[in-house]
């Protein structure tokens, strides 16, 4: 399960047999997320609202950066 980021409480992650279209997962306490790389399109949703705002915005700030990794991860599988 490759980490991408952990920041003021949030760990985003993808697991290591994921499928498209690419996303990302995000935890917060006992709060989690799926979120679409692409469109930001959240398609499981068990945060705070306040949290899933505060995680989307960290997304787009690093949505580049986890693509690429995405990209490189499953290139080499």
């Amino acid at each position: 399960m490759p980490t991408l980021l952990i920041y003021e409480g949030f760990k985003f992650f993808f697991y290591a047999n994921e499928h498209e279209p690419k996303h990302i997962h995000v935890t917060k306490g006992s709060g989690f997320a799926k979120i679409e790389l692409s469109s930001l399109k959240i398609t499981n949703n068990h945060m705070k609202p306040k949290d899933i705002k505060k995680a989307l915005l960290i997304l787009k700030t690093h949505r580049a950066e986890f693509e690429r990794r995405w990209d490189e991860y499953f290139s080499q599988r």
